[in-house]
């Protein structure tokens, strides 16, 4: 899954500082650095405001070596024959960002009041870099949010000035980036939710940093981010021999539905089903059996004895070990705890998603922690931060990203934490192994979305994919799926059926459009 350090290592802004210091050591002026980000950033900046369509840019200087690569940037695009023009609301700066200030000025690049930028017709954001500490305020937070006021496309240069570059949250206020250039390695900060609003299209501007100076300084590193092109690349479609039979593909159990949540079965076993399972059971109370049978006819329905108010009683004598996985808790209700707690003590591979996560909460953290590290067999957890914060109380106030990776380190399941931003955490011997999954669309902000998914992944991890590489992969199928049909449809168009009914579309459409 890890391609290269670099372009899938996350780095704190400490990490980062002690990288380019390494770099520095060896020789590598910090002058010839800057010329070669910038020239970079210029490049591509021109790749998505050709000059015919944005003559006029203005760009935002800051003090720091930040400003001094938007100042490079800005003598470039003025040999494009661009109108330039460069605002700066620090009196004093760095040397090297002060020679390239004075440069820029004997140029004819005209310093302008902020007055003067609303005619542009782009925006290049370097005021603040990595590692801003401190809130913004006074005449640049202004500054800030008048720009903010103006709809001008905005290129950020390595981060949206006044994002953290760690924790991803707003120093008081933040450029609302169109696009982010984010320099060397990715930074936490970026791949939050929090920093999500401000950051627009996020790439990475590559410096070739020599590998062993990002090995020195990360050592055993823990945080990734998801290249989604190549995992779909290596995770479909899923091998399988020639001469394989339907019991060699996999039997995935789902233990879902009641009589108020029968969608949620259903939707379950639409996403499993995409995935090509050998075979696909789903348990579910007695009355929706006919329901169930007429809209996955392929399954075997287990039709299970149900309490008064149509949730299912119990699994009866059910052999949970001819099972390769199972899935349990989409719409299964709260009432349903003795079923959930029968799933959990079996040796099965286990998603537990809704309503299972629910059951399992009920239990309070000291048992659920004893009953997870009891398990001889994987488990996922697939909680949005609501239903992890009722797992997981005492980590409510706790940073998203630390608040999962202590749960895994005390759980040893595999949790994979929804949202704009999902993150996947999974126990290893060299420390928790948490991957960021980098695009997602509101069109995955719909009731049932959830149920899609926790039976995509049971139907990998029935086939003997990992708990890691099975969350992941669903995750980033779903996600692409969706960002795909929201491209045609629009965010409003992309329903959990559609969804569920266009990821065998999606995956056959990926390949062929490389």
């Amino acid at each position: 899954m890890i391609e290269s350090l670099s372009s899938q290592a996350i780095a704190t802004a400490s990490q980062m500082q002690a990288i380019e210091n390494l770099i520095f050591q060896a020789g590598m002026p910090v002058a010839a650095l800057m010329e070669k980000v910038a020239i970079r950033i210029t490049q591509r900046l021109t790749e998505l405001y050709p000059v015919q369509s944005h003559p006029h840019v203005g760009i935002l200087a800051g003090s720091g070596h930040n400003g001094g690569d938007a100042l490079v940037v800005a003598r470039e695009l003025h040999h494009q024959g661009r109108q330039v023009k460069i605002y700066t609301p620090f009196a004093k700066s760095k040397p090297l960002t002060r020679v390239h200030g004075c440069y820029a000025k004997s140029l004819g690049i005209p310093f302008v009041s902020l007055e003067a930028l609303p005619d542009c017709d782009l925006l290049i954001d370097g005021l603040f870099g990595f590692g801003l500490a401190r809130d913004v305020v006074g005449d640049v937070a202004i500054a800030i949010n008048t720009i903010n006021n103006w709809q001008i496309p905005i290129g950020s240069i390595d981060l949206p000035s006044g994002i953290h570059t760690d924790h991803g949250g707003v120093m008081g206020t933040a450029i609302q980036a169109t696009s982010t250039f984010c320099l060397g390695l990715w930074k936490r900060g970026l791949l939050t939710e929090s920093a999500t609003p401000y950051v627009g299209n996020l790439e990475r501007i590559s410096f070739d940093i020599p590998e062993k100076f990002i090995l020195q300084v990360l050592g055993e590193h823990h945080l990734w981010r998801i290249n989604p092109q190549q995992c779909l690349l290596k995770n479909f479609p899923i091998s399988r021999s020639v001469i394989t039979h339907k019991y060699e593909i996999g039997h995935l159990l789902l233990v879902v539905g009641s009589q108020k949540y029968g969608g949620a079965a259903i939707l379950a076993a639409m996403g499993a089903k995409a995935t090509g399972i050998g075979m696909l059971s789903i348990a579910i109370p007695n009355s929706l059996k006919p329901i169930i049978l007429a809209q996955v006819p392929d399954a075997l329905v287990i039709d299970c004895p149900e309490t008064e108010s149509g949730e299912i009683a119990s699994l009866a004598d059910l052999d949970l070990q001819k099972y390769q996985a199972i899935t349990c808790g989409c719409g299964l209700s709260l009432d349903a705890f003795p079923i959930v707690e029968q799933v959990i003590n079996s040796d099965r591979p286990l998603v537990l998603d809704a309503d299972g996560l629910n059951a399992l909460a009920s239990m309070g953290k000291a048992q659920i922690i004893e009953k997870l590290n009891q398990r001889n067999s994987s488990i996922i957890l697939t909680p949005h931060w609501g239903e992890f914060c009722r797992l997981f109380p005492d980590l409510r106030e706790v940073e998203r990203l630390e608040a999962l990776q202590t749960a895994v380190n005390q759980t040893k399941a595999t949790i994979l934490l929804k949202g704009a931003r999902t993150a996947i955490a999974v126990p290893d011997e060299a420390g928790t192994q948490t991957w960021i999954n980098p695009e997602s669309t509101p069109a995955l902000a719909r009731g049932g979305s959830g149920d899609v998914l926790a039976g995509m992944i049971g139907g990998i991890l029935a086939q003997g994919i990992s708990a890691k590489d099975a969350a992941i992969a669903a995750t980033v199928w779903h996600s692409q799926t969706a960002i795909w049909l929201a491209k045609q449809r629009t965010e409003m168009g992309v329903d959990p059926v559609t969804l569920a009914q266009n990821l065998l579309p999606f995956l056959q459409f990926s390949k062929t459009d490389k």
